[in-house]
């Protein structure tokens, strides 16, 4: 009974988060934007798949998309934007965790966040395929335009994301299953992260927060890194390995994993990273909700 009572309760803290989340305006300019994205990062595979009249497998154009920091760089900025409100509180809220205990409102926190994450993936891969619709085909199985792409210098010339150790080392319907996990996990940690410094400092404070932890990730890009060092080629190895361990954008982008070419995290191991540091700021969360002040509820939605 304790268990259907949690669940009933955690539901409905779920339900109330997601009111009027697809009429909210900034829910919907989250989503235009991501369009733009999308529209910008998948226009340069449509121009090589034109030029040399290849096709382009379904998923391939959404793992591009999400295919190296930048871009995963660009999408946590619109993640930012789709959590800025995190949490949702209102003078519903002290009603709520009077009538519940604090640790599954924090978990309804946790679905909600997963939910929304979930929805948002699957609708940049639902933009993704329409863009790319007149050249793509379903089977699980790398396009010609993938290999001119990995087995030349076009991809890394047009900052495609299309690599042999990738094409070599799984399938795009296993790409696509790994990208989602990643940035799902990678949002969580965002979000919670913005969750528990708005709830010690404020509104101001978790996006500031939100916007360093992206950028913490992209200083320590390998190819940026480099330049703040003054590294040479040679000592680009060394500046990866170092890069892909400690930065969660690298933890988040596929191509920065060990394929049995490089000393990088595994995809398991970036998983229990994201994991380890979703934990740590789910016990600070709860921590700070319990001393939380209800006065300082706002009201505002």
């Amino acid at each position: 009974m304790k268990i259907i009572e949690a669940a009933k309760q955690t539901g409905a803290v779920v339900r109330w988060n997601f009111l009027g989340f697809f009429k909210n305006p900034r829910m919907i300019i989250t989503f235009l934007f991501s369009a733009v994205l999308c529209f910008f990062l998948s226009g340069r595979a449509i121009m090589i798949a034109d030029y040399y009249e290849a096709p382009i497998q379904a998923l391939e154009p959404f793992i591009w998309t999400f295919g190296d920091s930048v871009s995963i760089l660009l999408s946590s900025l619109l993640l930012i934007l789709l959590f800025i409100d995190l949490p949702r509180l209102s003078p519903f809220t002290p009603y709520m965790l009077v009538r519940m205990k604090k640790g599954r409102w924090l978990l309804a926190q946790f679905f909600y966040i997963f939910l929304a994450a979930v929805f948002y993936m699957l609708y940049v891969l639902a933009v993704t395929s329409l863009l790319c619709m007149q050249k793509t085909y379903g089977g699980n199985l790398w396009s010609k335009t993938a290999a001119l792409l990995a087995y030349s210098s076009m991809g890394a010339d047009l900052s495609i994301s299309s690599t042999v150790k990738v094409m070599e080392s799984t399938t795009p319907v296993s790409c696509s299953v790994q990208i989602v996990l990643l940035l799902i996990l990678y949002a969580l940690t965002l979000s919670f992260l913005m969750l528990f410094v708005q709830m010690r400092a404020g509104k101001k404070a978790g996006i500031a927060a939100g916007l360093a932890y992206s950028l913490f990730g992209f200083l320590l890009d390998p190819q940026t890194l480099a330049k703040i060092l003054h590294k040479e080629e040679y000592e680009m190895f060394l500046v990866r390995r170092i890069a892909g361990w400690i930065s969660p954008l690298n933890h988040a982008t596929y191509g920065m994993h060990d394929f049995g070419y490089d000393v990088l995290p595994s995809i398991s191991q970036s998983c229990m990273f994201f994991m380890f540091i979703l934990f740590i700021l789910a016990v600070f969360s709860f921590g700070t909700l319990k001393k939380y002040n209800f006065n300082s509820f706002t009201g505002d939605l």
